[in-house]
């Protein structure tokens, strides 16, 4: 096999939201490296706590069979970045080692000239493609769509390998989704278009460092209270949801509290009011900013006051109501959450010793 790249290292960065799959996305690349593309090759991931609308970030290397991988660290000048959805811009480090050599792809229905200005990209080739569209065509997820994308991007990865590596590995465990998973896979290969942008000075070259949060264990005020502990109130959660959202229907509400009860992120507003003449809690609407587009809150409403609907098709935006738990208009969502270690997969093959 011809691998195109003759330095060191051949590196791969995956920015992403939980709930997305860019987690399982770096592990087949790294497989996908090891055993089908006969490299030496490591992946592992980065991010908070296991859930929906955590940050997330997956490390990719690859290395030639005569080069063993000796590092273990994040990937800060990558080779490629994958940027699972477009309302990571603006966030920190996410554009961070982009270079004139770098090939970044994003998940938006945008063209190569809005989101390169809306990421500040400083220069590199852009490629773009509305995967979450495609994903809910083909009844598949986002990161098999991306994945034929970085085959493409790359320039020396084969579409046939990457369905190998899906049906040795996922259609084993889920053989009802690999029909849509492989034509996800080839319509991200085949769907992607992109442009090279020169470095004019526009946007600045940012290094990548490591955030620390304004607010933590060594920085936090001493006696500092936090009323909604294990909530993740700070956090805008809208990127993690995958083209559905939940719709409120104010006149069908009876107040039942079963969507508060349900819902894992506290969407639904819940305001001291009068229903049918008395004093009661009553549901106002839900903070979208928090929703991660679950939807169980459709599957428990005994009243049909909660439907679902496609994002692209509604306006959310006017019947958004704002979490009445914060203390301030003005209140800014955190960027970042927790920045754990918490799991390292490697792979590494071809190697004599």
């Amino acid at each position: 096999m011809g691998v195109c790249f003759d330095k060191d290292y051949y590196e791969i960065r995956l920015e992403s939201i939980g709930g997305l799959g860019a987690n399982l996305a770096g592990k087949l690349l790294g497989e996908l490296g090891a055993l089908y593309l006969e490299l030496n090759a490591s992946s592992f991931a980065s991010y908070g706590s296991e859930k929906r609308g955590s940050p997330v970030k997956s490390f990719i290397r690859y290395s030639k069979p005569d080069k063993e991988i000796r590092i273990n660290c994040p990937v800060i000048s990558p080779d490629m970045l994958v940027i699972f959805h477009d309302r990571l811009a603006g966030k920190p480090l996410v554009m961070a080692g982009v270079s004139e050599q770098t090939k970044v792809i994003v998940n938006t229905k945008e063209s190569p000239e809005f989101i390169r200005n809306r990421f500040k990209m400083p220069a590199g080739e852009l490629f773009v493609i509305d995967a979450l569209k495609v994903a809910m065509e083909n009844k598949t997820r986002v990161n098999m769509v991306l994945l034929g994308a970085v085959a493409k991007a790359s320039g020396f990865i084969p579409l046939d390998s990457v369905e190998s590596v899906i049906s040795d590995t996922l259609g084993k465990k889920y053989p009802k989704s690999m029909e849509g998973n492989l034509k996800g896979i080839r319509a991200g290969f085949n769907g992607i278009s992109g442009v090279v942008i020169q470095n004019d000075g526009k946007y600045p070259f940012e290094k990548y460092e490591e955030v620390k949060r304004l607010w933590g264990y060594d920085n936090a005020p001493l006696g500092g209270v936090n009323p909604i502990f294990g909530s993740s109130v700070s956090n805008d959660l809208s990127a993690s949801r995958e083209g559905y959202v939940p719709l409120f229907d104010k006149d069908k509400c009876i107040n039942c509290g079963m969507c508060d009860i349900y819902c894992p992120d506290m969407v639904f507003q819940f305001v001291k009011g009068e229903y049918k003449g008395k004093e009661s809690m009553v549901n106002i609407g839900p903070d979208y900013r928090h929703c991660k587009g679950c939807l169980r809150c459709v599957e428990v409403c005994p009243t049909e006051a909660i439907t679902f609907g496609l994002e692209s098709e509604n306006d959310i935006s006017k019947t958004n109501v704002d979490n009445v738990d914060l203390l301030t208009d003005n209140f800014n969502f955190d960027d970042v959450g927790a920045n754990s270690w918490v799991e390292s997969v490697s792979y590494t093959t071809n190697s004599e010793n």
